[in-house]
């Protein structure tokens, strides 16, 4: 008997792709958790000028191009050690569009003015690169030589000599963003599962400080196929790829009040913080008006634009009204937001440069909040921005 599909019963899956648009293939590892996938496919039909005799729209033909955008919610969960990086890390990976670099950690020999940390062996940190000690996440702003850095905050508790540093992936931006598999499994078997092969994404964004935090990702697939209609040869492919074998999900989402937030160009925690979105727009043109394709071809990055929007209540203390003489002056701040409490549950994000924005006073509750919108990060060359977990 036929039966409705659960819209619990969704597994989604994500990889790099080697080469664009070839659908990179998925084990049981490249699962991660997720709220919602939303896929739009629509025919770019342009309007029909010929003269039919009559008022009936004939039709269009059935190969004009198709557009595929994409809308993914996930939260923030925590790290299992099984992994090298977390499961959806191609998501941010395609969302960053540098490198990705990982620390596995290392032993202090002593610490220096607060921020300043001497490993006991070469550990070859680069500036920008994270760092974790106990349930806190820093990052290096600078490098005095293979075993020496400092950061751009101190620790709430300062490391020791022998205290030990855990494991980091930082994800950097650069050039050319790569595309990525993004697979959409339903059970049961005769349920329609679906692929978007040459995915890129276009804007990234987390809340902060909701019921759990959020990561949103939002772009464009160069291909849409799926189980009930494959046929040929799609994305590489000869067959649309089975499920891997379902395996439990061992996993932890992490609560919305959990984290720091350190402003300021000398960074500061600032506790009042009552809401935060940093959001990423690559500004994505796709190759897809180019003469004898059916779709588009490739991704041509435009300018990149990081903003900042936070909100926190006012306060009488000399740090917050030189927030706001930063925004009167247009003088760039440091923000470094922590989410997450524990080791193995932290992601963080580091802006050096935000140009913040004269705050709009809300005063709707009974303590005053400034609002500051479109603060927007900026660099010299693909540095207004690091992620990182932890």
């Amino acid at each position: 008997m036929p039966r409705y599909i659960s819209s619990r019963d969704n597994r989604f899956y994500v990889r790099r792709e080697d080469n664009f648009a070839v659908a990179a293939p998925v084990t049981a590892q490249n699962r991660f958790p997720a709220v919602r996938l939303v896929v739009r496919s629509e025919v770019d039909a342009p309007r029909r000028r010929d003269k039919t005799g009559t008022r009936t729209f004939l039709g269009h033909h059935p190969d004009l191009r198709r557009n595929h955008t994409f809308e993914l919610k996930t939260y923030q969960t925590s790290w299992p050690t099984d992994l090298d990086a977390p499961s959806y890390g191609p998501l941010f990976e395609a969302a960053m569009g540098g490198v990705v670099k990982t620390f596995a950690g290392g032993r202090v020999a002593r610490v220096t003015a607060g921020v300043g940390i001497e490993f006991e062996t070469a550990v070859n940190l680069t500036e920008g690169q994270a760092v974790v000690y106990g349930s806190e996440m820093r990052f290096v702003t600078g490098v005095v030589n293979e075993r020496t850095v400092e950061l751009n905050a101190p620790f709430s508790l300062q490391p020791a000599a022998g205290s030990q540093f855990t494991r980091t992936v930082t994800f950097f931006l650069g050039t050319d963003p790569p595309s990525i598999s993004l697979y959409d499994y339903w059970a049961p078997s005769g349920a329609v599962s679906r692929l978007l092969y040459g995915s890129a994404v276009d804007d990234f964004s987390v809340t902060i400080n909701g019921d759990y935090h959020e990561f949103t990702f939002r772009g464009f697939a160069a291909g849409l196929t799926d189980s009930s209609s494959f046929s040929g040869q799609v994305a590489g492919l000869s067959e649309f790829p089975p499920e891997p074998v379902v395996e439990p999900s061992q996993y932890q989402v992490i609560p919305g009040h959990l984290g720091q937030a350190w402003i300021g160009n000398i960074a500061e925690r600032y506790c009042t913080l009552t809401s935060a979105e940093v959001r990423l727009r690559n500004n994505l043109d796709t190759r897809n008006r180019e003469f004898g394709c059916a779709s588009f071809r490739g991704l041509v990055a435009g300018e990149r634009m990081v903003t900042v929007d936070f909100a926190l209540y006012e306060t009488d203390e000399d740090r917050v009204r030189a927030l706001y003489e930063s925004a009167a002056l247009r003088s760039p701040i440091g923000m470094m937001f922590q989410l997450g409490g524990a080791g193995g549950q932290l992601f963080g994000l580091y802006a050096k440069a935000v140009l913040p924005e004269l705050p709009e006073f809300d005063d709707s509750e009974p303590r005053l909040v400034w609002e500051f919108r479109g603060c927007r990060a900026q660099g010299s060359a693909d540095d207004e921005l690091v992620i990182a977990f932890g």
